[in-house]
């Protein structure tokens, strides 16, 4: 990703967020990623955000923080992938959270993609 003079255009490319922590308790802030600045250490914008019983923001907040520094090594593969998520973030890492939407999406991009190279 560029720098800070990007994240305007980043923002712009996000019509919606969702939260890519899986599931998780209430005492937990809901936190989608928008964008990672080519920094060292590198650090990502995040949206973090509250919701009443209801279902309403009632609180939202957008932060700077350093990446998860945990990393998976898939031996077979001989490949590493690096959690996707902020520091000390709750929960799981994101290589062990499950995104059926995710999935769903990547799925059809493939049959996409497969049906544009059958014409």
């Amino acid at each position: 990703m560029g720098d800070a003079d990007d994240a305007a255009d980043m923002l712009d490319e996000k019509p919606y967020v969702s939260c890519e922590l899986g599931e998780h308790g209430d005492e937990v802030e809901h936190t989608a990623h928008l964008w990672t600045a080519e920094t060292d250490p590198p650090a990502g914008l995040w949206f973090l955000w509250t919701e009443s019983e209801g279902g309403y923001r009632v609180h939202h907040q957008f932060v700077t923080r350093a990446l998860c520094p945990v990393r998976i090594h898939y031996v077979k593969e001989d490949r590493r992938e690096w959690c996707a998520y902020y520091d000390d973030h709750p929960g799981n890492h994101s290589f062990h959270v499950r995104d059926p939407l995710r999935e769903a999406h990547h799925a059809q991009i493939r049959r996409d993609a497969n049906n544009r190279d059958e014409h």
